[in-house]
């Protein structure tokens, strides 16, 4: 479905997803790069069949919140990624709003 422009030889980020390494560009976001790697679905509701992914990419709708380097509900489409992060699927609902503040 997505597909990168250029060749996966220019990848020379590596982040973890889920325990997968995955090869992304400097510049990339997390979103972007997650999905380059066929990665869709970054957040379960915890309602069976309405998980979450990117959707609008700019930061305005929430859904591909995910956890970072320990931190929940970060939206990773505004996230860049770094070598060495660490990123999980954020699953069930989103944490108390004291979350944000840190």
């Amino acid at each position: 479905m997505f597909k990168r422009l250029l060749h996966s030889d220019d990848c020379a980020i590596e982040i973890t997803f889920e325990a997968r390494t995955i090869r992304a560009r400097a510049g990339d976001t997390v979103a972007a790069a997650l999905l380059a790697a066929g990665e869709i679905v970054l957040r379960e509701t915890g309602t069976p069949g309405d998980d979450r992914g990117p959707y609008c990419m700019i930061g305005n709708c929430f859904e591909c919140r995910v956890e970072i380097d320990g931190r929940p509900n970060q939206q990773a489409c505004m996230q860049r990624v770094r070598d060495g992060m660490r990123v999980r699927r954020q699953r069930g609902p989103r944490a108390a709003e004291s979350d944000y503040a840190t």
